[in-house]
């Protein structure tokens, strides 16, 4: 999967277009990522001890890895995500400007 935990995206399609955020979870076996802000949903919480009080709690969903691109940090713009072997390691590179996405 092209993209990981951490890595700032930008949502291409569905109700939260164009909006940005960073994924928080990858799925790999599911090709799903939860990210930051985006696919917010209401979901109806017993009261526990973890959460007393219950009620109504806004929580992130996961969307399809599909409908996310990769941000470039060298330019702030989404980018598809190709692979190259430097020094005997896998590293994500940048289609848009060849840049390494890999730390």
């Amino acid at each position: 999967m092209f993209v990981k935990k951490g890595d700032k995206v930008k949502v291409i399609t569905g109700k939260d277009k164009n909006k940005e955020g960073v994924v928080l979870t990858a799925f790999p076996k599911n090709d799903r990522v939860i990210v930051e802000g985006v696919n917010m949903i209401k979901k109806h919480q017993k009261p526990s001890a973890a959460a007393p009080q219950g009620g109504i709690v806004e929580t992130e969903a996961s969307i399809h890895v599909s409908n996310v691109m990769v941000i470039d940090p060298s330019n702030g713009e989404p980018t598809r995500v190709g692979y190259k072997e430097i020094d005997g390691k896998k590293v994500r590179v940048s289609k848009r400007t060849g840049e390494v996405l890999d730390k």
